[in-house]
C-alpha cells in the first residue's frame, strides 16, 4: 500500500483563501505596497467591537467579571466623554497606561472606536521615560491609574496633559477626575466618527538599539489583518490534520485564555486581547505573573490556553511538575519574543498531556505575526520560528541587499499587510529601515528547504529581557548621566530563565558602589532595564580600529567572569 499523501501547507493556505471563502485573500495597496488583504476583514477596530458585542463573558479580573456587551458599553461612555468633554477626534492621540484592569481594555475600545489613536505606555516606565513619550507623541489625553499618575504629577501641567485616574487610591488633584465618574452622565451609544481601515489606530514603542525608544504607528488594516492571519493559520493546521475535511469545532471547555503579560505588548494587546473577540474568548487578567496564581486560575477557570515568553511557560513547565492541580484544560501553550531552549519544547508536550506546544516570531512592527510552529514541526524543528503568514513576505539579504537562498544567512527583512506604516515623528528611523516597503528587522536568520526559519543572531544592538527588548544604547545613554562616569558599554548576558539579563561594564573618574549606580539609574529607567551584573574597569574601555568601544571583547570578558565562556 502507498503512504496517504499528507496536504501540504502551501495547499492548504490556497484552498482556505480562494475566492468565496471566509478566509478569501485579494491584492490592493496598503502604504502603497501591493498587498494581500483578507477581504472579509471589519474595516476597523470600531466595527470590530461592535459585531462582537453579546453576553458572553469577556474578561476576568480576581472577583470581577465581564462580557462583551458590558466592556461595550462602558467603552462607548468613555467614547463620548472624550469626544465631548476633552474634544479628541481623529487622529488625536490618547495614550494608556496601567496595570491590565478591565478599563485598560474599556479605554482601547473607546480611542480606537472614535478614529483617535491609542498610545499603549508601558507601564514599567518611570517619569522620564514617561515624559518622553507623552510628549513625543504629542499626547493630548492619559487615562492613568494611581502607580503611573504619581509618576506624571510633577510634570502634567508643564506639558499640557489631561489626566483621567483608573481606580485611585489616594486624593486627586483637583483638575484629574476618576474615569467612570467623569463618564456616567454620558450616553451609552458610540459617537459617530468617521474613519477608515488605513487611518492609525494605534502606537505602541519598542526600544531600539540606540537611544530612546521608537513610537510603532499601525492602522486599522494592519492590526485586524494581523488577527486574521492567526485565525487562518488555525484553520490551516485543521485543515491538513483531518485531510481537508474538518469538522466542526468541538470543545470539552469554551475558549479561555489567561493573561500573564502586559496589555501594552503586542503579544498582551493582539494575541491575547483582540484575537479574544471573533472567538468569543474569555480572558482571565492577572495583576503581575505569579506562577502558583497562574496554576491555580489555569485549574479554577479551566483555561484552554496560554501564550507567553520563554521564562513564564519555563515557570510553568516547573511548577506543573511538582503541582497537585488539573490543568488538563490546556490545549494550547505558545510562546514569543524569545526562543524556547529544545528540552522546554518536549516538556509541554511532555505534562500538559492535552496542549500543542507552539511558538511564533513577530514584532511590534509587524503586529506580532510574522511566523508560527506548532505540534510535531515545532517538537521537529524546536529552535526554528516557523513558516511565514499567508499576508507576509520574507526574505534574507546579505551587505549589500541581495537576496540570498534557501540554507544562506543574513539579515531578515519582511513586507505586507500587517507592516506599520512608519516610526512616529522619527524619519532618520524609517530611512534607516525601510528598503521601499521591506523592512529590516536587525536579525540574522535563514530559510531550510521547507521555508521553515531560523533565527540565529542579532545586528541590532538589543538585548532580550524575558520577552522585552531594551536597547543597549538606551541603557548606555542613563549610564552616561552620572557625573562620574566617563565611558559604559552594555551588552546582553545568557540567563536560564530570562534567555539574556543585562551586564554592563564602566570606567568611572571617581568610585561609586553598584548600589548607588543601580539608585541612579531607578530615577532614570524602568527596574527591567537597570543592569544586573556591572563590572567596572581600572583603565579606559578597549576600542576598535573605528573608535568604537570594542563591545565583544567586554561582553566575552563578562561571560568569563561568570563561567559562561
Amino acid at each position: 500500500m502507498s503512504a496517504v499523501k499528507k496536504i501540504k501547507r502551501n495547499q492548504a493556505i490556497k484552498d482556505l483563501t480562494s475566492p468565496g471563502t471566509p478566509f478569501e485573500l485579494i491584492k490592493m495597496k496598503v502604504f502603497g505596497d501591493s498587498c494581500l488583504v483578507f477581504k472579509n476583514a471589519p474595516d476597523t477596530l470600531g466595527q470590530l467591537f461592535e459585531d462582537n458585542r453579546s453576553d458572553a463573558e469577556f474578561y476576568i479580573y480576581k472577583d470581577e467579571r465581564y462580557t462583551f456587551e458590558q466592556i461595550y458599553i462602558r467603552s462607548c461612555k468613555v467614547a463620548q466623554l472624550l469626544v465631548n468633554t476633552y474634544g479628541i477626534g481623529k487622529g488625536d492621540r490618547v495614550a494608556i497606561s496601567m496595570r491590565n484592569y478591565p478599563e485598560w481594555v474599556v479605554a482601547f475600545q473607546a480611542i480606537t472606536s472614535i478614529g483617535a489613536i491609542a498610545v499603549c505606555m508601558n507601564a514599567l516606565w518611570q517619569t522620564e521615560e514617561m515624559e518622553y513619550g507623552l510628549t513625543h507623541a504629542g499626547v493630548k489625553v492619559l487615562l492613568a491609574d494611581q502607580e503611573r499618575i504619581n509618576r506624571v504629577i510633577s510634570i502634567y501641567q508643564r506639558i499640557d496633559l489631561k489626566v483621567l485616574a483608573i481606580r485611585p487610591q489616594e486624593p486627586l488633584p483637583k483638575n484629574i477626575l476618576e474615569l467612570y465618574e467623569a463618564a456616567k452622565g454620558f450616553d451609552a451609544t458610540m459617537p459617530t466618527v468617521l474613519h477608515d481601515a488605513d487611518d492609525d489606530a494605534t502606537i505602541l514603542y519598542t526600544s531600539g538599539s540606540t537611544g530612546h525608544p521608537k513610537g510603532v504607528v499601525s492602522s486599522h488594516r494592519n492590526v485586524i489583518n494581523a488577527l486574521l492571519s492567526w485565525e487562518l493559520d488555525f484553520a490551516a493546521k485543521r485543515y491538513i490534520m483531518f485531510d481537508g475535511n474538518p469538522p466542526e469545532l468541538e470543545f470539552v471547555y469554551p475558549p479561555a485564555i489567561l493573561l500573564g503579560i502586559p496589555l501594552f505588548h503586542v503579544a498582551g494587546s493582539h494575541s491575547v486581547l483582540l484575537s479574544s473577540y471573533r472567538h468569543q474568548r474569555r480572558i482571565v487578567a492577572m495583576y503581575k505573573w505569579d506562577v502558583r496564581l497562574g496554576t491555580e486560575l489555569i485549574e479554577k477557570e479551566r483555561i484552554t490556553s496560554f501564550t507567553a515568553p520563554a521564562a513564564m511557560t519555563g515557570d510553568l513547565v516547573d511548577v506543573a511538575r511538582e503541582a497537585k492541580r488539573d490543568l488538563s484544560s490546556l490545549i494550547i501553550v505558545g510562546g514569543g519574543g524569545a526562543p524556547r531552549a529544545p528540552e522546554q519544547v518536549s516538556s509541554i508536550a511532555e505534562i500538559f498531556v492535552n496542549a500543542l506546544p507552539a511558538t511564533g516570531w513577530g514584532m511590534t512592527e509587524t503586529n506580532a505575526i510574522g511566523t508560527g510552529i506548532g505540534g510535531e514541526d515545532y517538537l521537529e524543528r524546536p529552535s526554528s520560528s516557523g513558516s511565514t503568514s499567508a499576508i507576509l513576505e520574507v526574505a534574507i539579504i546579505d551587505e549589500d541587499g541581495n537576496h540570498l537562498p534557501q540554507g544562506e544567512r543574513g539579515e531578515l527583512i519582511i513586507r505586507g499587510t500587517s507592516m506599520f506604516r512608519e516610526y512616529w515623528n522619527r524619519p532618520d528611523a524609517n530611512a534607516e529601515t525601510f528598503i521601499g516597503r521591506w523592512f529590516r528587522t536587525g536579525d540574522v536568520a535563514y530559510l531550510d528547504d521547507e521555508n521553515f526559519l531560523y533565527i540565529v543572531d542579532r545586528i541590532k544592538d538589543l538585548v532580550i529581557r524575558g520577552g522585552e527588548n531594551i536597547g543597549c544604547g538606551e541603557v548606555e545613554a542613563a549610564l552616561l548621566e552620572h557625573d562620574d562616569i566617563v565611558e559604559a558599554s552594555v551588552y546582553g548576558i545568557p540567563d536560564k530563565r530570562l534567555g539574556e539579563e543585562i551586564g554592563a561594564t564602566i570606567y568611572c573618574a571617581n568610585t561609586i558602589s553598584e548600589d548607588q549606580l543601580r539608585e541612579f539609574l531607578a530615577g532614570l529607567l524602568a527596574k527591567f532595564k537597570i543592569p544586573k551584573h556591572i563590572y567596572f574597569s581600572s583603565d579606559p574601555l578597549p576600542r576598535v580600529a573605528s573608535g568604537k568601544i570594542a563591545k565583544r571583547v567586554l561582553r566575552d570578558q563578562a561571560h568569563a567572569a561568570l563561567g559562561l565562556s
